[in-house]
């Protein structure tokens, strides 16, 4: 059996995600490819950090440059391209690894857990709708919808005298969430980014499938979904691709989809030189061979949203990149090693360090609070170069038109990238 290289492995996890063409390289950005590329990552992540612009737009940024953020909303809520024509809403936000936005295509892979939702879904769920009144306050937020058309939250607040229970914002948040997550409304819009709800009737396409499939076909859909995009893994970490299926309940589905073939196993050799089975996905097969001859190259050196879709499984970035992916926003600043919202660095096919850069939107000043590389990685002219390049296109992206590097490890190589740019 071939026992595949590390840098064969990288290479592929990162075609997979569409990480690997140089800056400058990829085709020209419009719905279509924009789409095609949502598809292809199977979701796309929503957060509401944003320190630089939030997740769902830089993960696409990381993968294709300088873009209008324009298109991906357009794609997601409908509205007009450059020229003043009509663009068809083709995303919908609903729960996959997180709150996501996702491709109409899996509208009907989503209805199970719609259902898991209405029939009472879990305990904390369960015991709320078991409150006195809570029938009733989703059937009022329900009825107001209805009649009033997409509201938000704060519409839900008054002014004045108390009038009740249920019409303070925080129960009627958990129903109108209640009712997006069981299917009832969907997010039809956002303003400041708040979710604007609507019915489900009036904001879904007519032409989405809504057939309902078997817990058996919604199953092998949502982890070859994950199996494709990872590239390459072990068997138990496709199921985190989603957060659907714990790792014991996609056990039995993902044996399945080995035994027929769909999964591959394959003998790789990682950053420690320890040899270790993984899997793969067969239409991935191909690329793997491309990239073990050298055919395919990752030759992009890019930022990475902390919500990445490349970390979405637990432990694969230490097996594959000896790197650990940490989210330190919600620490106290004097626990933090690395900064509130750093962004790994992507170089070729390694991960070399990480930068925390914060957007300060009035002056147009991009700071990078610190920039880290990683242990044993060299700060060569090179990668100041590939860096430099990069951080061009990001300032581009942001419209920021100056440049602070206020802290280096190691120290000179701040100044390398200063230099470069």
């Amino acid at each position: 059996m071939t026992i595949y290289s590390i840098k064969a492995l990288r290479t592929l996890a990162l075609v997979a995600q569409d990480l690997h063409l140089p800056i400058g390289g990829e085709p020209a950005i419009d719905t279509e490819t924009l789409l095609a590329l949502i598809e292809r990552l199977g979701c796309l992540q929503i957060d509401t950090l944003q320190r630089v612009h939030r997740s769902h737009y830089l993960a696409i940024w990381s993968r294709r440059g300088t873009y209008s953020t324009g298109l991906l909303d357009a794609l997601a809520y409908g509205g007009v391209d450059d020229n003043g024509q009509p663009i068809e809403r083709k995303l919908f936000e609903f729960w996959f690894h997180a709150a996501c936005l996702l491709p109409f295509s899996a509208y009907r892979f989503r209805m199970y857990r719609m259902q898991y939702v209405a029939q009472g879904g879990g305990s904390y769920t369960r015991s709320w709708l078991a409150k006195p009144g809570t029938r009733r306050l989703l059937q009022e937020v329900h009825d107001r919808v209805r009649r009033h058309g997409p509201l938000r939250v704060r519409d839900f607040e008054h002014d004045g005298k108390r009038q009740g229970t249920w019409w303070d914002w925080k129960p009627a948040k958990s129903a109108l969430e209640h009712l997006f997550s069981r299917g009832d409304l969907m997010i039809a819009d956002r303003e400041n980014f708040q979710r604007v709800y609507d019915l489900t009737e009036r904001v879904l396409p007519k032409w989405v499938n809504l057939q309902h499939p078997t817990p058996d076909e919604t199953a092998r859909y949502v982890l070859e979904t994950g199996a494709r995009a990872l590239g390459v893994c072990e068997l138990r970490q496709i199921a985190d691709y989603s957060h659907d299926y714990s790792r014991g309940e996609a056990r039995p589905f993902l044996e399945q989809l080995l035994d027929e073939g769909i999964l591959v196993p394959v003998q790789g050799r990682l950053w420690d030189r320890s040899l270790v089975e993984l899997m793969i996905h067969r239409d991935n097969q191909p690329v793997l061979e491309q990239a073990s001859s050298g055919e395919l190259k990752a030759e992009r050196t890019t930022l990475l949203s902390p919500f990445d879709n490349l970390f979405y499984s637990q432990g694969r970035d230490q097996m594959l990149w000896n790197f650990r992916q940490v989210l330190e926003a919600y620490k106290p600043a004097d626990q933090r090693e690395w900064g509130y919202f750093c962004l790994p660095i992507l170089d070729r096919e390694r991960l070399v360090g990480r930068l925390d850069p914060k957007l300060e939107r009035r002056s147009g000043t991009l700071r990078i609070e610190a920039l880290y590389l990683e242990p044993g990685i060299k700060p060569t002219q090179r990668l100041a170069r590939s860096l430099a390049h990069t951080l061009r296109d990001f300032m581009n992206f942001h419209k920021a038109h100056d440049l602070v590097i206020e802290r280096s490890l190691p120290g000179e190589f701040g100044a390398q990238v200063l230099r470069e740019l």
